[in-house]
């Protein structure tokens, strides 16, 4: 059986190729997204629908994997166009009303907010669809499945379609060109072994190709998902040590940006290719989420 065509629309986030993906497949009565991406980055989104024949209008459903800004940002605008919003149970009461989501991340970003993520518009009620886990979504012809996937939100599905699994977070952030991965490990809801589990679950699915949202499409799944789970015991291993030394929040950014680029130098990243993970992947919020995730879930477990 033939694979039917995903698209890869590139949103070009703050300026930078290979952040943030947004994936589309068509189908008889319009096109299906993976991923709404932020308001931030709707004109590209228009653009990028526009080079395939396509409005937004055209935009019968989206799939988002979680509710963070940079997957879900624009999930409103789109349901505005018409677009029927699938998400996680968990996630769906905070796009229907998104004021503690957006205050928690004012308190991250600060003045600049507006910049990096736009205009967050509330999803409507009659225009969320909300699946569980292992429910397929028939969408004409298309059919895909929807994973639980916590472990980088408690809110987190991947969605398996045809040999494909789009993994949102949960797979890593990975660029192509490069033998490389960073896990996305923000605040609040950050269990890394919960995240194992959840790789152990899509390893068992022995689909053929991964598509995480930064950023693109993979061949190698054995590779990535090996990978991942690498980066969750080595991170582990990290985190244990440093931890002995107690130290406050600022002085383990500090020290988690270090190691983090120096082992991506070490694996042969560029410079540039640094600063697209660090579009995609923001080093110091990955930080805020190891200090949450070892005084509410580490240091509780073994207390």
């Amino acid at each position: 059986m033939a694979k039917t065509d995903i698209v890869t629309l590139d949103l070009n986030f703050q300026g930078m190729p290979q952040a943030i993906a947004a994936y589309l497949i068509r189908h008889n009565d319009g096109a299906v997204l993976i991923e709404s991406g932020p308001g931030s980055t709707v004109d590209a989104l228009v653009q990028g629908l526009k080079a395939n024949g396509f409005t937004p209008g055209d935009i019968t459903h989206v799939l988002l994997t979680h509710i963070h800004l940079d997957h879900a940002g624009a999930a409103g605008w789109l349901a505005g166009q018409g677009a029927q919003i699938f998400v996680h149970p968990v996630g769906a009461p905070h796009l229907k009303d998104p004021e503690k989501l957006l205050r928690s991340a004012r308190r991250i970003y600060g003045d600049q907010m507006d910049a990096l993520w736009g205009e967050f518009i509330p999803v409507p009620e009659s225009s969320l669809t909300v699946p569980v886990d292992g429910e397929q979504l028939q969408i004409g012809a298309l059919r895909f499945v929807a994973v639980d996937t916590p472990g980088h939100a408690e809110h987190h599905y991947a969605y398996v379609f045809e040999d494909v699994c789009f993994t949102g977070d949960v797979g890593g952030v990975r660029i192509p060109g490069f033998p490389y991965l960073r896990l996305p490990m923000p605040p609040p809801e950050l269990h890394l072994e919960k995240w194992r589990t959840s790789i152990r679950r899509l390893q068992a699915l022995k689909c053929a190709r991964l598509a995480p949202t930064h950023f693109g499409i993979f061949d190698d799944p054995e590779w990535q998902l090996a990978a991942v789970v690498r980066a969750i015991d080595e991170t582990l291993a990290w985190l244990d040590g440093v931890m002995r030394d107690d130290p406050d929040i600022e002085e383990l950014r500090r020290r988690f940006v270090t190691w983090s680029n120096e082992e991506g130098l070490r694996q042969g990243l560029s410079r540039e290719a640094i600063r697209s993970y660090d579009l995609a992947n923001p080093l110091g919020m990955s930080a805020d989420g190891l200090f949450r995730y070892w005084h509410k879930v580490r240091n509780a477990a073994t207390a």
